[in-house]
């Protein structure tokens, strides 16, 4: 029979790659989808399938991360083999004006997800995200023996998350993995967040549609990811005789600043022209460098990033310059067609 999965968070940016993954390994999927007043699935359309299809291996579920009850009934009726919780309230900047909510959501949401499973009896495999951001400002470059000093609410709220994980790991048998993933972005990339704000905003300037670009920090320094290839992390972390907690990142750091030269540069726009800063968006705490060390990651695994940053910039370029209507140069879909190709291939 075919593995079954279920994703908290499927309609995200890497809750719709996993999804693709798990397709092309032949999983049949399970996706939690909150209720809201429009369709949040624009990321995951070209998966779905009508679930009246008998070929159907790809299914929605409403539920919330608040709802215990739920998540329990859930897995009765799903029984997964496999489950990738990715769900959260995952903007670091948006969690210090909703703290409760953070708290509640990304912490406390990850506690009834396990509680379901305690609960239940089902035997599965639990894959936990956690965030680079659990590290704050601890000295880089950060691997699975650095101290954790958050410097967010939802950092602190990931930290609870992580513990509960292995805490449930340790004292009832389950197997849970806590993915320590650092920045990991691409088209898909909500469009709050920073890079995705930042080539997004390129190409409505170059459109018309757009005359500045307003930031935080411009100077803070990220190690930023081709998303796709960490959800094959996810995946091969959950294939493994035992459970571990692992750090993934390309081991490589830029700032904001360096980002957004090379997104405008990639237009042939001069950057100073159009950005300004503001100090709404500036943190109350700040995290000044992140930088991973994967090593264990590739000794256990052999996962290694392959995408590098300046690629990441023209893969998200491409797609937001198309989606505007706009030429794009090409460089993105290249290095895009190249990763695609490999990722199947492993697929």
């Amino acid at each position: 029979m075919a593995p079954v999965a279920l994703i908290t968070g499927i309609t995200g940016q890497d809750g719709s790659y996993l999804a693709e993954l798990l397709l092309t390994k032949g999983y049949t999927i399970h996706g939690l989808v909150r209720r809201t007043s429009t369709f949040p699935t624009h990321r995951i359309d070209h998966l779905y399938q009508d679930p009246h299809d008998p070929e159907a291996r790809l299914f929605l579920h409403y539920g919330d991360l608040s709802d215990s009850s739920q998540l329990t009934n859930l897995f009765y009726e799903v029984r997964p083999d496999e489950v990738y919780h990715l769900g959260a309230q995952s903007h670091v900047r948006v969690s210090f004006d909703m703290p409760d909510y953070t708290g509640d959501i990304t912490g406390l949401g990850t506690v009834r997800l396990l509680e379901a499973i305690r609960k239940s009896g089902v035997h599965c495999r639990l894959y936990q995200a956690s965030s680079s951001e659990m590290f704050g400002d601890a000295p880089a470059p950060q691997n699975e023996q650095t101290p954790f000093r958050p410097r967010s609410p939802y950092a602190v709220a990931k930290v609870y998350a992580y513990w509960m994980a292995r805490n449930y790991r340790e004292g009832y048998g389950l197997f849970a993995c806590n993915g320590i993933m650092f920045n990991h972005e691409s088209p898909r990339r909500g469009e709050t967040f920073v890079t995705r704000k930042i080539t997004r905003a390129v190409a409505r300037i170059l459109a018309g549609r757009q005359e500045r670009l307003f930031l935080g920090n411009l100077d803070a320094r990220r190690d930023w990811g081709y998303a796709p290839e960490y959800v094959e992390a996810m995946w091969l972390m959950l294939q493994q005789d035992s459970p571990s907690d692992l750090v993934f990142g390309t081991g490589d750091t830029h700032s904001v600043r360096e980002f957004v030269e090379d997104a405008f540069g990639y237009a042939n726009l001069d950057w100073r022209e159009y950005v300004a800063v503001d100090h709404r968006y500036l943190r109350p705490t700040e995290v000044l460098m992140l930088r991973a060390d994967s090593a264990e990651a590739k000794r256990r695994l052999g996962w290694e990033a392959q995408v590098e940053f300046r690629q990441l910039v023209w893969i998200m370029m491409d797609a937001d310059l198309e989606a505007v209507g706009l030429p794009a140069p090409g460089n993105g879909k290249q290095v895009l067609a190249r990763e695609r190709l490999a990722w199947l291939r492993r697929a």
